[in-house]
């Protein structure tokens, strides 16, 4: 990547501590951007679940030109009708009312400057569904359909929101899933193997920048073969 890509540009990053988040940060300081990572073990620390969190963050930052949504947890691995309640709350707040509230705080200093590209992170899973995994799965779904709301309302803005649906990463995610789901993932992948998180970051910074021009409200495909549509 060239490292003027991004030169001048601010980017934010949920959940870029580790993992995924991390892979992504890089890259785009790679490319020339200035990033803050959001995140519960940053610093400052950001809980992008809490609105009154995320507002006093943007309000200490003086322009936004990327917003990369990112922070999300698996979830207990469970059938759907013992799923708990509680954790099903859980696991739709940190990732789908998360990236909600960013977008919500962030969009309009976007607009105003007439300029921006979100990147929200969502999963294969979104799409088909993980038996066992039915707060993770419908909140990827939610999503894309988050993606796609918001990409229809901003498209004549200059701001672009797209997202991601990887297969499964080898990230600390994997803690929280049980062996014989994260081996259920892998034999659905045609490719034989998990996505690694550089080349999710390759996607995700393409989409970041601005050669990316008339995507909006997209789905973008990283998944080893596995996804049918």
């Amino acid at each position: 990547m060239s490292e003027s890509v991004f030169a001048g540009r601010h980017a934010i990053v949920t959940g870029g501590a580790q993992g995924i988040g991390a892979a992504i940060a890089k890259r785009l300081r790679a490319g020339g951007a200035r990033v803050s990572v959001w995140d519960l073990d940053g610093s400052p620390k950001v809980d992008v679940s809490v609105p009154a969190s995320i507002e006093k963050a943007v309000a200490g930052i003086d322009r936004i030109d990327i917003l990369v949504n990112n922070a999300g947890i698996a979830g207990v691995n469970k059938p759907t009708v013992d799923y708990p309640v509680e954790e099903w709350e859980r696991v739709l707040r940190v990732n789908l009312t998360s990236q909600f509230l960013c977008c919500r705080a962030v969009a309009p200093r976007m607009v105003a400057a007439g300029y921006g590209r979100i990147v929200n992170i969502a999963s294969i899973a979104g799409k088909e569904g993980n038996p066992n995994a039915v707060a993770y799965s419908a909140s990827k779904a939610g999503v894309i359909a988050l993606t796609k709301s918001l990409g229809k309302e901003l498209a004549q803005t200059g701001v672009l929101v797209n997202c991601v649906t990887p297969a499964a990463a080898k990230t600390a995610i994997f803690e929280q899933m049980s062996e014989s789901h994260i081996e259920y993932m892998r034999s659905k992948i045609p490719m034989g193997r998990f996505v690694e998180v550089d080349e999710i970051a390759a996607l995700v910074c393409w989409l970041a920048s601005g050669d990316c021009s008339f995507s909006t409200g997209g789905v973008f495909d990283i998944s080893g073969g596995r996804a049918t549509y």
